[in-house]
């Protein structure tokens, strides 16, 4: 049988050509899978990476709830256009605690990775609450009732184990503490001296106006006030990194 012959024989037979596809997608699956597994070590160890604070992982549970993740990606890449308007290309390192992570290019709206500290918490306030009134042009939907929406606090030391078991580094402490933390970053008379031990860099205050009330909005606007602030790119040296 000649090879023409032999190739016709496998198109011309639907299970056969399923079956020897699926062996080459194996194959080259764990060709591509299997090293990192013997390697000590798949991302970059960069300084200022920290887990979640509870609020923060509230907010970005609240995030992916509402689908923020269907219009906004996390990843810049490293293409000069997408650096030049958003900053610094994202690093595999930022999204080591994320379950699931936020990567992506599709953007109906513009990508958020670097979305910390670039707004106030009234603009964000106000963005979320009516999008057209700070953005005209905006087409994202109202989501005025994060602010009337308190903000569930069930089980958050639970959150936090279970993240645990994931890999991401909540000591005992902070389990001990999520409850309490949850509420300080949000409250402008809160002693954050501990919240800040346990989460450096973390943004606190009074989010949604209402330091009377802890909402949802207090939680996706602290989660979106930490994006990208963790790593100080002025003092990045990617090759050091990279040793």
């Amino acid at each position: 049988m000649s090879i023409l012959d032999r190739h016709k024989s496998v198109e011309t037979n639907a299970t056969l050509l399923l079956v020897l596809s699926f062996l080459v997608v194996t194959i080259g699956g764990i060709v591509e899978i299997a090293p990192l597994f013997y390697l000590q070590n798949t991302i970059e160890k960069v300084e200022g990476m920290r887990p979640y604070s509870p609020l923060e992982l509230k907010g970005r549970e609240i995030y992916q709830r509402e689908g923020c993740y269907v219009c906004h990606s996390q990843m810049i890449r490293p293409f000069r256009d997408e650096v030049e308007r958003y900053g610094h290309y994202s690093l595999a390192a930022e999204s080591m605690y994320d379950h699931p992570f936020q990567w992506g290019s599709k953007r109906t709206g513009p990508d958020l990775a670097r979305i910390g500290d670039r707004y106030s918490n009234e603009w964000h306030v106000q963005h979320l609450i009516e999008p057209r009134s700070v953005v005209p042009e905006s087409i994202m939907p109202s989501y005025s009732f994060l602010a009337d929406t308190d903000l569930d606090a069930t089980n958050i030391a639970g959150h936090l184990k279970t993240n645990r078991m994931l890999g991401v580094p909540y000591d005992d402490e902070m389990i001990e503490n999520a409850l309490a933390d949850m509420r300080d970053q949000a409250n402008p008379d809160a002693d954050w001296d501990g919240l800040l031990a346990r989460y450096p860099k973390a943004k606190t205050g009074d989010f949604d106006g209402n330091p009377n009330r802890l909402t949802e909005m207090d939680a996706v606007i602290a989660y979106l006030q930490m994006l990208g602030t963790l790593v100080d790119f002025s003092t990045f040296d990617p090759e050091a990194n990279a040793r």
